[in-house]
């Protein structure tokens, strides 16, 4: 048996709201990740000005992000926030995420804002129009959880991952 299955029952799955919570703490914490980046991508490249090789400081961002969840996915299975509230990715089986696995649920992790995104931007919408669109994709992607008797979200469930809760350690 795997050291990471015994350190949890199968069935604990944390609550939407700590996993939410979990997200809006990586967020901040992507804050920090994304200057650092992007401040290598101007240094490297002289960017004088934000729209200089925009489009390619996007995919630097893109991809500096996906390292960052797929070194820690398939490491530890915990990014710092996912830690500091004892939650663990694991397999449908309770192992550690293979490469491949931790890239397809990295792509579809961002059907959380693409859709809603694309919603905005093919309507026209404009400031905080363009926000509650988003926000609304969010909410009815939150909601997948419900759907499903283990509560996982949809992204996971098609990536054959599971957010699983971890015991207090003393």
């Amino acid at each position: 048996m795997n050291c990471l299955s015994m350190q949890f029952e199968s069935s604990d799955t944390p609550t939407i709201k700590r996993r939410l919570t979990v997200m809006i703490y990586e967020g901040v914490l992507l804050f920090g990740v994304v200057a650092i980046a992007d401040l290598l991508f101007a240094l490297i490249f002289q960017q004088r000005h934000a729209l200089y090789l925009r489009h390619a400081a996007q995919y630097w961002l893109f991809i500096v992000i996906g390292a960052y969840f797929i070194w820690f996915w398939m490491h530890s299975g915990q990014t710092l926030p996912m830690k500091t509230w004892r939650m663990r990715l694991v397999t449908l089986d309770g192992r550690q995420l293979p490469f491949r696995r931790a890239l397809a649920r990295y792509f579809l992790a961002w059907l959380w804002f693409v859709p809603g995104l694309a919603i905005a931007w093919l309507l026209g919408a404009k400031e905080w129009t363009a926000v509650a669109i988003v926000m609304a994709n969010i909410l009815a992607w939150a909601l997948t959880a419900s759907l499903h008797p283990s509560r996982q979200f949809l992204h996971d469930r098609i990536a054959g991952t599971k957010i699983i809760q971890l015991n207090k350690t003393k």
